[in-house]
């Protein structure tokens, strides 16, 4: 996909404030037993097409309304993907703002999770 320059601007300005994570990352910490928060933030619709295995959905338009219910610990660990690593990065940014100090976006998103041949769900 093809972003708008004004887009990657808010994005790349979001990525100097969020810790970012690889999808290899991810895989090797929870394989390893490290407790964390999955959190699908793309549209209904693309979660229900399938994601990560193990992940909670959260959308990117109602993260900053309902993260406190979900995870009410703001110091929680908080591992954040999208599609490609971008509306993660700024959801990440936003919950950080937030009070959240545990919060990564993981780079690549679902697409790079699904090159992995990671496991995912539909529904």
């Amino acid at each position: 996909m093809q972003h708008s320059d004004k887009f990657l601007k808010i994005v790349n300005d979001a990525r100097a404030r969020v810790k970012e994570t690889t999808v290899a990352d991810v895989k090797r910490r929870g394989d390893a037993g490290e407790k964390f928060h999955l959190i699908d933030v793309r549209e209904e619709s693309e979660w229900a097409a399938g994601h990560a295995a193990g992940a909670t959905h959260l959308s990117k338009g109602v993260i900053e309304r309902d993260i406190d219910r979900m995870i009410p610990d703001t110091n929680a660990k908080i591992i954040l993907y999208c599609g490609g690593g971008y509306r993660s990065a700024l959801a990440a940014d936003n919950i950080q703002k937030m009070g959240y100090t545990n919060v990564e976006s993981m780079d690549g998103g679902f697409r790079a999770w699904e090159e992995a041949k990671l496991p995912t769900t539909k529904g």
